[in-house]
Parts: structure tokens; C-alpha cells; sequence
């Protein structure tokens, strides 16, 4: 959303050093990784910038929201301590710019390589031959399975207690077992009770 025409200014708006200084410390206090590279960090502070560079409206609110974030603190937002800078982005977690920042970073920061190396992720697969003949079963985090025989007592499954009638009646071409145990023909024998009563024939 933007009105350029209306209101010029708005478009000349851009994020600080300082603001983008503030924008990484978010960044590290919301999804801290001690063993995520800075480099991971410092493209997702560039994406976030870009992201936000799309949309005349994000970019204000996102400036903003940093500039004034010093005011829920007594220090500059960059040397708090984790504890208390997590403090702060809990009292504006339900802000628009606070969302803005947390959507993006969820759908970049696990998309980044270096993150994937971290995290022990290959990467996509289809491009290499799949994953069969790749250490399809490399997970060295799961433990090994159990391969000897179990020492507790088989249970021994004997006859059933009842017995089990078995079909008797053949299948011949007058009709199926299955015809015949269902009984006579409930039509035929109507036909043949009336033509009894009414001393008629049966054509």
C-alpha cells in the first residue's frame, strides 16, 4: 500500500544503520542460535530490509517500530542483556511490525544453507539422485536397533475351542450352495400354493 503522490515523504523513508543494528538484535533475541553464523543473521536483517522495501506501508511501520523500541526501556534496546531484551519483545509481541519481523524470519532464517549445515539438513535431493544411494540411513542421532532375539517366552496358540462346520453342499448346475442354503424359491412356491387352491395348473 502506498500513496506516493499524497505523501511523498513516506517514500523517501528508509531504515538506519542504527535501525538495522536494532533490526538484528531482534532477530538474535527472538530466535536465538548459538551456533547459527553471524553471516545467517546478517542476510536475514537484509531480507527482512527487503522485504519491507516492497511495501510502502511495512516499510514505515517496520522503521517506526524500531526507532521507538528504546522507549520500553530505560537502556538502548541493543545492551540489554537476552533476559530483559526478550522481556521487551514479549510487551510488543502483538505489534504489527513485531509480526512483520517474526513472519519473515520464520519463512527465511531455516531456508538459509548455512543454517542447514548447522541444523545437519542435505538439502534438496532431486538434483543429486535422491537420497537412496546417499546415506538414506545415516541418522546417527537415532539409537541402533535391537537385532538379537527376545529372551521372553513364546505363547503357544493351540486349536480353537470350538468346532468349525464346514460346507457340505456341492455346487452343482441347478444352483449355487450358496442358492441352495438360502432355502426354496419363495416365488415358485407362491405359484404352486395358488394353482393348488384354485385347482388350476401350473404352465
Amino acid at each position: 500500500m502506498s500513496f506516493p503522490a499524497k505523501y511523498p515523504s513516506l517514500n523517501a523513508t528508509e531504515l538506519t544503520g542504527e535501525a538495522q543494528k536494532i533490526l538484528e538484535r531482534i532477530i538474535r533475541v527472538a530466535f536465538p542460535h548459538a551456533k547459527f553464523p553471524d553471516s545467517a543473521y546478517h542476510r536475514m536483517v537484509d531480507r527482512v530490509v527487503a522485504e519491507a522495501d516492497s511495501s510502502t506501508w511495512f516499510r514505515v511501520v517496520l522503521t517506526q517500530g524500531l526507532l521507538t523500541l528504546d522507549a520500553q526501556s530505560e537502556k538502548h534496546f541493543t545492551d540489554l542483556p537476552d533476559d530483559r531484551a526478550l522481556a521487551v519483545l514479549r510487551r510488543i509481541a502483538d505489534l504489527e511490525f513485531f509480526g512483520f519481523i517474526r513472519r519473515t524470519t520464520v519463512l527465511s532464517m531455516y531456508d538459509d544453507p548455512d543454517v542447514w549445515e548447522v541444523l545437519g539438513y542435505q538439502g534438496e535431493s532431486f538434483s543429486k539422485g535422491g537420497y537412496l544411494e546417499r546415506g538414506f540411513d545415516d541418522l546417527d542421532w537415532l539409537p541402533s536397533p535391537r537385532i538379537e532375539e527376545s529372551e521372553e517366552d513364546l505363547v503357544e496358540i493351540g486349536p480353537l475351542p470350538y468346532p468349525v462346520a464346514a460346507a457340505t453342499v456341492p455346487y452343482t448346475s441347478a444352483g449355487s450352495a450358496a442358492a441352495k442354503a438360502a432355502g426354496p424359491d419363495t416365488a415358485a412356491g407362491s405359484k404352486a400354493t395358488a394353482n393348488k387352491t384354485t385347482g388350476g395348473t401350473q404352465s
